[in-house]
């Protein structure tokens, strides 16, 4: 928790302190929202699309804040508190958690790409918490108002933070990589998501390498060298700092040996170490073996990743097993883009034990002016001799019926356009030993079709 007097946070941000008379009040601690708000806060309010915070800064000394940042094109308030003048809010509160995160002494490690920086961050900070003081990105507060959160969440004393850096458009990347300055930098993969804003996959990769701008002189870049479009955008930077290169390919640094990959989990090898790991999808090797990589750079010994690996909780709603009353349930609602998708699908292939397998498909967002064909694209793939029945809802996912309509029998596929359609021929398809995965975008908020799927 940050503790700093008005005077110095004023200094830090840049601002000008109002209420000189309380250039000593001491803060603990910071908040954007007045329901979070902590007796002795500082208040830092934030100006959105559709609110502003400085609405609300009476809430927030009612309730105990002692001090608030405060944007200049609006009126200075009579309020019971002290008051810090600023440029911009989120500026501040960037600057602030800036320099708090070098107060710690914390290394850092920052980790974007299309996919998989969620899982990689999970499975980094189970990992490192067996010998170090670890605070990581909570649920996906991954943006310029959620990265200075996670790292105003810091204790004093942790010694590494892992933070997710999610992006839509070019600059994003290095506005958060500049706050974090990280002494490890990741790029996970480049996939079709954002191909709206940014048009190419290229581009997408070249707004995830702005993660390179933050990363420090002496720091480490450590990327997948199995995706094609990451290996060839990469020509175009010339990188002063350690590269390592993971993937299966044999020019990379750190070579992954792939074992198996079923319904109960991975086993793969790096070097002459074996592991495991409990996780549904073969795409979580590579997430593990860029954590397994990070966790050797910073000292850890095999004995001790191996009993990380075995702690491993994800964040929910990605490639959550589901045991339900008569069936089972593959959660993956909350994002989908076809490198992601069709990886899901390729993992419920290799799921044994069950006779009945069915797909319920929506949306994949964001994907651009080819975003109709991609989806059609996905469903002509897909094999009618491993997947029993495929329903789809939305707009977009008639595309993915279109494509699988190529292949499946018209009495296995179904295109809906309501959640209770999808779950009323949920209830006519289900027969013994049954898997359901349920995948779409965030947006298409499927997980109402899974809290549906419960009450059958």
């Amino acid at each position: 928790m940050l503790k700093a007097t008005l005077e110095t946070i004023a200094k830090i941000v840049g601002g000008t302190l109002v209420t000189t008379s309380m250039k000593d009040k001491i803060i603990e601690g910071v908040s954007t929202d007045t329901r979070e708000i902590q007796v002795h806060n500082l208040f830092i309010p934030l100006v959105g699309e559709k609110f502003d915070g400085h609405n609300f800064a009476f809430d927030a000394v009612k309730k105990g804040a002692v001090a608030t940042l405060w944007d200049k094109r609006h009126p200075t308030p009579y309020l019971d508190a002290g008051i810090i003048i600023v440029d911009n809010t989120l500026q501040a509160y960037q600057k602030l958690a800036s320099s708090y995160l070098k107060a710690t002494g914390a290394k850092v490690v920052g980790i974007t790409g299309s996919n998989g920086k969620t899982g990689t961050k999970d499975i980094l900070a189970s990992i490192l918490k067996e010998i170090f003081r670890v605070h990581n990105t909570a649920k996906n507060l991954n943006n310029e108002i959620g990265v200075p959160k996670t790292i105003m969440e810091m204790d004093l004393d942790d010694e590494v933070v892992v933070l997710e850096m999610g992006m839509e458009r070019f600059g994003e990347i290095k506005t958060l990589t500049n706050i974090a300055r990280p002494d490890i930098a990741v790029i996970t993969n480049i996939g079709d998501s954002h191909l709206l804003e940014l048009g190419t996959k290229e581009n997408i990769a070249r707004a995830k390498f702005e993660i390179l701008e933050g990363l420090k002189p002496d720091g480490v870049f450590i990327f997948n060298n199995d995706d094609e479009v990451l290996r060839e955008v990469i020509k175009e930077y010339t990188i002063t700092q350690k590269v390592i290169k993971i993937g299966t390919r044999e020019d990379s640094d750190v070579i992954i040996r792939p074992i198996r990959s079923d319904e109960e989990g991975s086993s793969f090898s790096i070097g002459e170490y074996a592991y495991s790991i409990p996780f549904i999808g073969k795409h979580q090797i590579y997430n593990a073996s860029v954590a397994i990589t990070i966790a050797g750079l910073l000292g850890m010994n095999y004995g001790d990743i191996v009993r990380g690996l075995s702690r491993v909780k994800l964040t929910g709603m990605r490639m959550e097993l589901m045991h339900l009353s008569s069936f089972d349930v593959l959660n993956d609602c909350y994002k989908s883009n076809p490198q992601s998708l069709t990886s899901c699908i390729e993992t419920v292939y290799t799921m044994k034990g069950y006779k009945n397998k069915i797909l319920i498909l929506s949306d994949m967002l964001e994907l651009g002016e080819n975003e109709r064909k991609l989806h059609f694209s996905v469903g002509e793939k897909i094999d009618r001799n491993k997947i029993d029945y495929v329903i789809c809802i939305g707009d977009l996912a008639k595309e993915i019926y279109n494509g699988a309509n190529r292949n499946f029998n018209v009495n296995n596929l179904f295109h809906f356009e309501t959640n209770e359609e999808v779950v009323n021929k949920v209830r006519e398809l289900i027969s013994e030993d049954t898997l359901i995965m349920v995948k779409g975008s965030r947006g298409m908020k499927l997980e109402k079709i899974i809290e549906m799927l419960k009450e059958i």
